[in-house]
């Protein structure tokens, strides 16, 4: 079955449950689809549908997968977002790249201690300013 197929209906049936959210199971039972067709609808529509239908997807354990109305709890999920992929680079940063930088100090260490870092500050400067 083709994504999109699958992110349709998946989409659809997020919208009728709105404001409340799905599991995964709860997915695949309201849809038919199977888990694998429903994780699949859930990428097409990180990866399209979401910008194209203007509706945030968000997940969380407690509420599941859903599209909130409240622009509060996109701000919410895409600062927790963050604030996980800023800990991920930091790692990357201080378990990877840093030592390589130190002991191999090639053109590539550094060009990529140099990004990596710059991405570093950026997300840091995205998750101070919405702590506010």
């Amino acid at each position: 079955m083709h994504a999109s197929v699958c992110g349709e209906q998946v989409r659809i049936t997020l919208m009728e449950a709105r404001p409340a959210g799905l599991t995964l199971k709860q997915l695949t039972v309201a849809t038919g689809l199977s888990a694998h067709h429903v994780r699949k609808g859930l990428n097409y529509i990180k990866d399209t549908a979401a910008l194209e239908h203007l509706t945030p997807l968000t997940y969380t354990r407690k509420d599941g997968y859903r599209f909130p109305p409240d622009p509060a709890d996109w701000i919410a999920y895409e600062l927790a977002q963050l604030s996980v992929e800023f800990n991920r680079i930091n790692r990357l940063i201080t378990a990877v790249i840093a030592p390589h930088a130190a002991a191999h100090p090639d053109k590539f260490a550094q060009l990529a201690l140099e990004q990596i870092s710059g991405i570093k500050a950026g997300l840091a400067m995205v998750v101070m300013a919405g702590g506010r």
